[in-house]
């Protein structure tokens, strides 16, 4: 028998975000979703490529991500790029908050998932990239495939 409240089925992966910055610490955090909005997130028709999150009067909100309204709902569905207030207790909030002004951090979501019923984003804790640095970052990448891949030619020798 599965436990359904650890089953995770991860949606989309914000691959863009790794790419453009360097990820310092990554959180869960809740979203609140409409019902049809959770019925298209689950039948894969969600976008957060550009998606960013920002902290106003004490709330965190998602802006830009872009949720498809669902085919088979009936009645008005809403807008698909409106404000989603992320859900996360007040003091996690607070720690953002002051590492995002101070720090010049900024908040990102790197990926949205279905654990058990509910819809959960992985909100990530990120710095730009500078363009050197992503070069550097893909030649690090490179390098380290090319070693992985040496290292298993010679154990299956």
């Amino acid at each position: 028998m599965t436990d359904e409240k650890n089953d995770i089925k991860t949606v989309v992966r914000n691959r863009k975000a790794r790419h453009d910055y360097q990820v310092v610490s990554s959180m869960e955090a809740g979203i609140e979703l409409m019902g049809c909005e959770v019925k298209s997130i689950r039948a894969g028709k969600v976008n957060v490529s550009d998606s960013y999150a920002m902290i106003d009067k004490g709330q965190i909100w998602l802006k830009n991500l872009h949720i498809s309204p669902y085919e088979l709902a009936s009645g008005e569905s809403p807008d698909p790029i409106r404000p989603r207030r992320l859900l996360m207790h007040r003091r996690e909030i607070v720690k953002l908050g002051i590492k995002t002004q101070q720090q010049g951090m900024t908040l990102v979501p790197l990926s949205i998932y279905v654990k058990g019923r509910n819809v959960k984003v992985e909100l990530g804790l990120v710095i730009g990239r500078k363009k050197y640095d992503k070069r550097q970052a893909i030649a690090k990448a490179e390098a380290d495939r090319r070693m992985k891949q040496a290292v298993k030619k010679n154990l299956d020798r």
